[in-house]
């Protein structure tokens, strides 16, 4: 077992459910990144545009300061020289799926952050259906394309 794998996951977690629980404690808000970013893009700035856009911004500065530090994002594509990796359907099919996935969170009331960490431990029947949801329909997902399609590890 890579234990330095699991505690950076332990890590990670834990800064993540410190800073939703910050966040509803000091400002009222749910740390659903469909919602942050939806309400910063959509609406005119009102009262509560700076928090979005900190938000947003250590989102994209964690990971570059990582590599700054010299940390690296790990090996998360195939091959041993790759970082991430060329899609594996391509561009086209990866900006579909995100587009796809941008109305997925609109239709379920946001995404797998405010639903799966946010909603579930605020108790609420309706991030438990929508989570349980995105479960199943990975795994379906994962299953079609190893063992129907043929593609996949």
């Amino acid at each position: 077992m890579d234990w330095t794998a699991s505690l950076q996951g332990l890590i990670g977690g834990v800064l993540i459910g410190l800073s939703a629980t910050w966040l509803m404690a000091t400002l009222g808000r749910i740390a659903g990144i469909s919602g942050i970013i939806g309400t910063l893009v959509t609406t005119r700035p009102r009262g509560d545009s700076a928090w979005r856009l900190a938000f947003v911004l250590g989102l994209v500065s964690g990971p570059v300061v990582l590599l700054l530090a010299g940390g690296g994002l790990g090996n998360v594509a195939g091959a041993p020289g790759e970082v991430i990796g060329e899609p594996a359907g391509g561009i086209p099919l990866m900006l579909l799926a995100g587009l796809l996935v941008g109305l997925g969170t609109g239709l379920g009331s946001g995404c797998t952050s405010g639903h799966g960490v946010c909603g579930l431990a605020r108790l609420s029947v309706r991030s438990l259906v929508a989570t349980i949801t995105f479960v199943v329909a990975a795994i379906v997902t994962v299953f079609v394309v190893r063992h129907v399609i043929g593609g996949g590890a």
